[in-house]
């Protein structure tokens, strides 16, 4: 029996998330937790780094990562934190969310789950605030491109 692939999960405003969901994208794990979260303008940021879960040996409030797993898990549930569940593999967000959290997305090093930052309808794509792209351009030599 095969085993099952990796969800995509998706942090963005109502119409993106909706249109992922009406894609097919959603899914509710084994705890009945979402692989979405949709950004609204009562969302706080503290929100969405939860949800997402940043990984940085010290985050923003001094702690270092087990000390803020420790006071996370008493917060919000690791089910819900994208980062911590291994049934995600890519997580999408839109930029101009991910620029409320770009501390979070930068502390994320390592390559699955991916998050790609993508456009919203409200919000053009910039190329210059992307962290993958920027990831990827330091990669290569201008040499490399020809």
């Amino acid at each position: 029996m095969a085993g099952r692939g990796k969800l995509i999960a998706v942090i963005g405003d109502e119409d993106t998330v909706t249109g992922f969901l009406l894609g097919g994208i959603g899914e509710l794990n084994k705890n009945r937790h979402p692989n979405f979260l949709v950004v609204e303008k009562d969302t706080t940021i503290n929100e969405i780094e939860d949800t997402f879960r940043y990984g940085s040996p010290r985050g923003p409030n001094g702690l270092t990562s087990l000390e803020q797993a420790a006071l996370d898990s008493l917060l919000i549930s690791p089910n819900r934190q994208f980062l911590n569940r291994d049934d995600i593999g890519i997580i999408l967000i839109n930029q101009y969310i991910a620029e409320m959290v770009r501390h979070a997305l930068d502390a994320h090093q390592r390559s699955i789950p991916a998050v790609l930052e993508i456009p919203s309808k409200e919000h053009p794509y910039d190329a210059a605030k992307d962290s993958i792209l920027r990831r990827a351009r330091g990669m290569f030599t201008a040499e490399d491109l020809r």
